[in-house]
């Protein structure tokens, strides 16, 4: 499961970087030119990649609970950005958005409790 995570990591992160402006336009968070949002969403690609690649190319798994226990941290702090969304974009994609982020933070620390536990 966290491969899969990891994997889809690197495709929304390459999605981001490649293309800033259609990824935006996907996730219905806005339209036309805007260099400083495209900035941000290639930031945030590039993050995506990291700590999906990260995960990956970890050789033991000491470094993929290190990475597990990163991108836990990552997307909570996404769950929290995205409810400073609400009421500033359309319900339904702070929900979307959370969601996504939410499932994420789920699946990791699920991960990372069954890594502690044994």
């Amino acid at each position: 499961m966290m491969t899969n995570l990891a994997r889809g990591r690197i495709a929304l992160g390459v999605a981001a970087l490649a293309v800033p402006g259609l990824t935006v336009k996907a996730l219905r968070l806005g339209g036309g030119a805007d260099p400083g949002r495209d900035y941000l969403v290639r930031a945030f690609g590039a993050r995506e990649v990291a700590l999906g690649a990260g995960y990956l190319l970890s050789r033991d798994e000491s470094g993929r609970r290190l990475w597990t226990r990163l991108g836990v941290a990552v997307d909570a702090l996404d769950v929290m950005s995205g409810l400073k969304t609400r009421g500033r974009l359309p319900l339904w994609v702070t929900a979307g958005l959370v969601g996504v982020a939410g499932s994420a933070t789920t699946l990791g620390a699920a991960k990372a409790a069954r890594d502690l536990v044994g």
